[in-house]
């Protein structure tokens, strides 16, 4: 687990009722469960701050670091779609998705980086499909320096053609995967921790952790664009269920771990 993205889920997944800080002795003390060493941690912290998505805060008299605007923003689009219960309707119209032509390399890796965690698969060069809208597109690409305009459309030829961009079949062997691995990961996490809040608090970690890597490959399509029997569909119960039976005593771990600070 790199430190990086476990920061992420630090101030998406326990600090959002702290007010999205910490100071930087509680951080490292929240990955410390997860093997991740302080060192680690403050280089993270350090490459968060460059990229906009952390700035310095006062925590109690203790250097600490704020989410920005812009991270509590994906922030809260990502948990709207790790934690969303009910699909959305869809109308059956899409979203399509123009990109300028990029300025540089650099430009053009962010977008081919940044449009999936959004939703959003490329139908062709530079055109981007996704059934929603995403509150995200706009800024997004601001921050990355690329533009775009967009069109809304009813009808393809083939009618599946949109489908046809995201590999729905590698997705579904990743579900698969993910629910054979997780109960023994999960055991594995409650087992290593004496401290059964700090238990849950990293089996619960993990869970969300590697669920979370689905947002760079699950569009979170309607039911009626998916095959039957839909893995996805038994993965986000398995989450569901087993990420809330964990929920209270994680947050009893962070309250505590915040206070001793």
């Amino acid at each position: 687990m790199h430190a990086r993205s476990a920061l992420f889920d630090v101030y998406g997944d326990h600090l959002g009722t702290h007010g999205h800080v910490a100071a930087v002795a509680d951080l490292v003390r929240l990955l410390a469960p997860l093997g991740i060493a302080a060192p680690a941690v403050r280089t993270a912290v350090s490459r968060m701050v460059s990229q906009g998505w952390l700035a310095p805060a006062t925590v109690e008299g203790a250097r600490g670091y704020a989410a920005t605007a812009q991270a509590v923003r994906r922030l809260e689009e990502s948990a709207t779609r790790i934690y969303q219960r009910q699909p959305r309707s869809w109308d059956g119209s899409w979203q399509l998705v123009f990109v300028a032509p990029y300025a540089d390399r650099t430009t053009r890796a962010a977008v081919l980086r940044d449009l999936p965690f959004l939703g959003y698969a490329e139908l062709a060069d530079r055109v981007w499909v996704s059934p929603f809208p995403r509150a995200e597109l706009e800024a997004t690409l601001a921050r990355v320096g690329a533009s775009a305009t967009t069109a809304v459309v009813e009808d393809f030829d083939p009618a599946d053609a949109p489908v046809q961009a995201w590999d729905l079949e590698a997705l579904a062997a990743a579900y698969d995967v993910w629910m054979r691995e997780a109960a023994d990961r999960m055991a594995a996490d409650l087992a290593a921790h004496a401290d059964p809040d700090e238990a849950a608090y990293a089996a619960r970690f993990r869970l969300v952790h590697e669920w979370r890597k689905f947002l760079f490959t699950d569009p979170g399509l309607p039911s009626e664009l998916l095959p039957t029997d839909w893995p996805g569909h038994r993965a986000t119960a398995f989450f569901q269920v087993e990420g809330e039976r964990l929920r209270p005593a994680a947050s009893t771990f962070v309250a505590r771990t915040l206070k001793t600070s």
